[in-house]
């Protein structure tokens, strides 16, 4: 029970600080008949099941899932201390096999991963490039390591596989990939509801014509939203549940834990406030995970901005969640613990509250809070694209002294980062431009980055040509997907002012030895992307492409295009030996004239010079 224990978390009653402690569990108005509300919830739940059992489905999974956890702490409070003294013999028993099984276990791994990779690659042999990157990272990050003989190889293999699994489950699963496009779905629908709000301050033209009024909004309503789930405790139980997880399996501190467990929801300076009272006395090592989650994840409210660009949600949440024990694996091989921590003991941290008194105050603050956020989104779009704009003027004006009239910024991160975007599974045409976000999202920030990949998922989206002359106006969807897994994440170098400037104000008295690790922890967080761009790669699979092309066409409305237009257009195209007959796979395809010249009125190809 001991780990179990250390994340229990108590709460000072507000009317008797120190001397009372609730439980996470509880509602935070003790008098309410809770009985009462149980009753009306469970008939109002048989209703809306008997009305229609497939629209309740959310409902029904959301109440299943809150059962099982409330049932689960139950049964941890009454009977957790009797099932640990009936199971102890055969945990004795395990403990004393572990040293021969632990290498069975690994064994069997590796060679379940070798057999898998060689099945699954044999159908989509650009997945190996994907897993060499994977490889090359992490070794390159084990030459940076501080420490090369103290890694702690547990926490690097089961940080990796964890995220592999969620992977798995979330990219190659139909449940898994149905849960998280539902999940993404409904926080669309959610953030959405911001335009009530925006639209009555800015009024209807300005919310669809203007970004600051379209994307900017959602930073606050989600801060609102989040800052009335911390007051209610179910932030602080869900980032406890995962922190369990992964402490327990990859054996980290408590501090660290927490902390990189939290960033999955909120930002590289509001995570290191669950372990502020533990700050000034955790570790270098520590510190250092807990400054690689800041650079490693997003925020919540800056990833429903990503959203409103267009970025797919489920993708965002997916590598959000598997960054987590990524970050900590790779913060544990480049920055291994050398010293004796404080908080492996049992004892392990608490969890607070803010000081408000009501779910009013607490959307009050939330909102209030999200002004600067807001405000330094804006200034910093305003000041980069402006410097963006200045450097490639000045590089193109210095590129045409020599006969380089297109030198850009995006052009020389394109050549210096094209190896590492192809080894993360980018096709070689697509990678200059998936290096060049690569590079925008490092040198300037991930903002301007995912706004640029929101143009070309759009040209992608509305079947424009692939290239207009030798200009690529789009990347294909695998390299979509493994550059929004690249690109998520705090790690650029204007982030290393404000990590250093959060902690410093937190903890001034170390400020010399947070400055020493920063720059190791903001290239750890960068490559922690880069390695969940290649679990994208990995394990990728195309997903709701039309099968049918003849069909399709045939019945297709060509008023406007579309990227499913545009890919059976090319196939029709190919399809044709230049005489108008259909040879080779195409022969038995029933492609007709009528599709051959729509698809001619909307692209140029060499056999529409020949259609009758």
């Amino acid at each position: 029970m001991g780990r179990v224990e250390a994340f229990l978390v108590s709460f000072p009653h507000p009317q008797h600080p120190g001397n009372m402690q609730r439980s996470l569990f509880l509602p935070s108005c003790r008098s309410l008949p809770l009985s009462f509300f149980s009753s009306a919830y469970v008939c109002y739940f048989i209703a809306a099941c008997y009305l229609g059992f497939q629209r309740a489905l959310a409902l029904v999974v959301i109440t299943g899932l809150v059962v099982f956890f409330v049932g689960w702490s139950l049964f941890q409070k009454h009977c957790g201390a009797k099932l640990v003294k009936l199971l102890s013999p055969c945990w004795k028993c395990f403990l004393n096999s572990w040293l021969w099984l632990k290498w069975v276990f690994l064994m069997a791994v590796l060679v379940g991963l070798i057999v898998w990779l060689a099945l699954d690659t044999s159908k989509r042999p650009e997945q190996l490039i994907s897993f060499a990157g994977l490889c090359a990272l992490v070794l390159f990050l084990f030459a940076c390591s501080k420490h090369h003989g103290a890694v702690s190889w547990r926490a690097v293999f089961w940080g990796l596989g964890l995220e592999f699994v969620l992977g798995i489950f979330i990219i190659r699963t139909d449940p898994g990939f149905a849960a998280f496009q539902w999940l993404g779905d409904q926080i669309q629908i959610f953030l959405s509801y911001t335009t009530a709000g925006s639209s009555f301050v800015f009024g209807e033209t300005l919310i669809t014509q203007a970004f600051a009024f379209q994307a900017l909004p959602i930073v606050v309503f989600f801060s609102c939203v989040m800052s009335i789930l911390y007051y209610l405790g179910f932030m602080q139980w869900i980032i406890l549940k995962i922190s369990w997880v992964l402490q327990v399996t990859m054996g980290t501190t408590a501090t660290e834990t927490l902390s990189v467990a939290g960033n999955i929801f909120v930002g590289q300076t509001e995570a290191p406030l669950l372990v502020l009272p533990y700050l000034a006395d955790m570790t270098l090592s520590e510190v250092h995970a807990v400054m690689t989650g800041g650079f490693s994840t997003i925020a919540g409210s800056v990833m429903g901005a990503y959203m409103s660009f267009g970025i797919d949600p489920s993708s965002l949440i997916a590598a959000s969640v598997m960054a987590a024990p990524c970050a900590l694996a790779m913060a544990k091989l480049v920055y291994p613990e050398v010293e004796e921590s404080k908080f492996k003991s049992e004892e392990g941290v608490k969890l607070t509250r803010g000081e408000e008194q009501n779910i009013l105050e607490a959307a009050s603050n939330g909102a209030a809070a999200s002004v600067g956020l807001v405000a330094n989104i804006a200034a910093n779009l305003i000041a980069f694209l402006a410097v963006l704009k200045f450097i490639n003027a000045a590089l193109s004006w210095f590129g045409s002294l020599v006969n380089i009239p297109d030198l850009s910024f995006q052009i020389i991160c394109s050549y210096i980062l094209m190896p590492v975007a192809f080894l993360m599974g980018a096709d070689w045409a697509d990678a200059p431009l998936v290096a060049e976000l690569l590079g925008i999202k490092i040198f300037l920030n991930e903002f301007v980055a995912y706004e640029q990949l929101s143009k070309y998922k759009k040209n992608r989206l509305a079947g424009l040509e692939e290239w207009s002359g030798s200009h690529k106006q789009w990347i294909s969807v695998r390299a979509e997907v493994i550059t929004t897994f690249a690109l998520c994440g705090f790690a650029n170098l204007s982030s290393i002012g404000i990590m250093l400037g959060g902690l410093t104000s937190m903890i001034p008295q170390r400020k010399s030895e947070f400055a020493s690790i920063v720059l190791r922890a903001l290239l750890t967080g960068a490559c922690v992307s880069m390695l969940n761009a290649c679990v994208a790669g990995i394990l990728y699979v195309p997903r709701g492409e039309v099968a049918d092309c003849p069909g399709f066409l045939n019945t297709v409305n060509f008023n406007t295009t579309s990227y499913d237009i545009y890919r059976c257009c090319r196939q029709l195209f190919a399809h044709d030996n230049g005489t108008l007959s259909f040879t080779g796979t195409g022969a038995g395809l029933d492609f007709s004239l009528a599709s051959l010249s729509n698809c001619c009125g909307h692209y140029n190809n060499t056999v529409c010079a020949m259609k009758p």
